[in-house]
């Protein structure tokens, strides 16, 4: 994983490399721990000097930076065996669940490593006090969403984001740890691979405001089915505060299994999207995928120039602009911080091959959901020929072989030519499909098909697992030579 890092009016890694973003102040005033602090919220034992502090939490011995707190987490490789490295880099203290290292450094001993996590992040949460925290969660869109909330409240507070996709239970509880003291709000990020992740989140995060961006097949390997992932993603909205709190549910009106979440919340519902309190009118795609709608809302109505390509994007902003409004932010400002995000990469990004071919990168991930809008994008752009490059749509379970197949058929009606990269799925749906193994094939089946021109565009995108960004990085690395 790579550096805690987060907007705060600004984006920085966190204490340093500070970038401005949007037009309020940039801080970099650090969350400072004691090693007695830290031992008291996860019951451990200190070795070391209680009054000494910490100010950052890691995982990642890589990330480490002179002063942090080193967590070791046990997943596919046990965190204790880079405690040394974590030290050599600077590390203040360590917690561990093997007993104290040799190393003459502090050390808390707690019986495991990410349950103390979680409870310190939870100490972190407290500490907040009454900053409004907003949950994000959806199939589709959160990461963009959580994007253009972060831009939206910039504009007049300091605002602490989940850095790229931190959202599950490690990532949480590092944006909760990383958040400084004088933050004024906090955008979170939470996803979900199975009943109760994102319950057991809102118990750390504790969200007074939480939105559901969409929902549709995605994780179905671990959640089963449709009915699963949307039990999932409604565990935010019931975790939220009643309305008499100060608890508000951002829904999505234009897809019905998210509107019906209403039901089964005690907050108070704004909706957004097609016939929500919050909605897009007269909009238009220019020949960049940058959309132009006029935003329709309780506090009027203007002019909108999105930051972020795709008409699948507009949810998204009107997401941020509902939650925006409802914290105070004025028209102008949620239009300004809509036109100017910080954008996660590999979404929607829009290059130019060696040829002059456009490309669309949009290969972060991919599940049935973000593939049709992204192909849907591909055959919106002007172009003499559309092709894609696909590769698999991971942990989809037993819907795997007809939702590959389901896309196959929408290349197909959309006259789009496919390459599959390592999977095989989508020739089974009829359109025009070239089956490949592995990147430089994927390449060679380009060039076999005429090369790119400066009338072709090209999308490449699939799940994290189909490593398509190596494809993406060599087409426009040509371009650069």
């Amino acid at each position: 994983m790579g550096a805690v890092t987060g907007v705060l009016g600004c984006q920085f890694a966190f204490v340093a490399e500070v970038t401005r973003l949007g037009a309020g102040p940039c801080h970099t005033r650090a969350v400072r721990w004691t090693l007695a602090e830290i031992a008291a919220a996860t019951g451990g034992r200190l070795r070391g000097d209680g009054a000494n502090t910490i100010d950052g939490v890691t995982q990642d011995s890589r990330d480490v930076r002179p002063g942090m707190l080193f967590v070791p987490l046990v997943a596919e490789r046990d965190g204790h065996d880079f405690i040394d490295g974590a030290v050599a880099r600077g590390a203040a203290a360590y917690l561990t669940a093997r007993g104290p290292s040799a190393i003459d450094v502090a050390a808390v001993e707690v019986p495991d490593t990410q349950t103390a996590l979680t409870a310190l992040a939870r100490k972190a949460r407290h500490r907040l006090g009454e900053v409004p925290v907003v949950g994000i969660t959806g199939s589709v869109g959160k990461t963009t969403t959580k994007d253009l909330l972060a831009a939206v409240l910039g504009r007049d507070r300091r605002v602490w984001a989940s850095t790229r996709s931190f959202n599950n239970e490690i990532g949480v509880p590092i944006t909760l740890l990383s958040t400084p003291d004088d933050t004024e709000a906090l955008v979170v990020e939470m996803g979900s691979r199975g009943p109760g992740h994102i319950a057991e989140l809102c118990r750390t995060a504790r969200p007074t405001m939480g939105v559901i961006t969409t929902v549709g097949l995605s994780h179905t390997s671990e959640l089963g089915s449709l009915a699963a992932v949307v039990s999932a993603k409604r565990e935010l909205v019931e975790g939220l505060p009643a309305a008499a709190d100060g608890g508000v549910a951002f829904l999505n009106a234009g897809v019905p299994e998210v509107a019906a979440m209403a039901q089964g919340t005690e907050a108070r519902v704004v909706t957004f999207g097609d016939g929500g309190d919050v909605s897009a009118r007269n909009l238009k795609l220019d020949d960049d995928l940058t959309p132009r709608f006029v935003l329709h809302s309780p506090n009027g109505e203007i002019d909108v120039a999105l930051g972020a390509r795709g008409v699948h994007s507009v949810d998204n902003a009107l997401a941020a602009a509902a939650v925006g409004l409802e914290l105070g932010v004025s028209l102008e400002d949620v239009v300004a911080g809509l036109a100017t995000p910080a954008l996660s990469p590999l979404r929607m990004e829009v290059a130019r091959t060696a040829e002059g071919a456009r490309l669309l990168n949009d290969c972060y991930n991919a599940n049935p959901l973000s593939m049709r809008a992204a192909l849907r994008a591909l055959a919106a752009l002007p172009a003499e020929r559309r092709i894609a490059v696909l590769g698999t749509m991971a942990e989809l379970g037993d819907f795997e072989a007809a939702e590959h197949a389901a896309i196959g058929s929408l290349t197909g009606k959309l006259g789009v030519e496919v390459i599959a990269v390592d999977a095989p799925g989508y020739a089974s749906g009829g359109g025009t499909v070239i089956e490949t193994e592995g990147i430089d094939e994927a390449l060679a089946a380009l060039r076999d098909l005429g090369g790119l021109s400066v009338g072709d565009a090209v999308l490449v995108k699939g799940s994290r697992v189909a490593g398509l960004e190596r494809l993406a990085a060599r087409l426009i690395s040509a371009a650069d030579d």
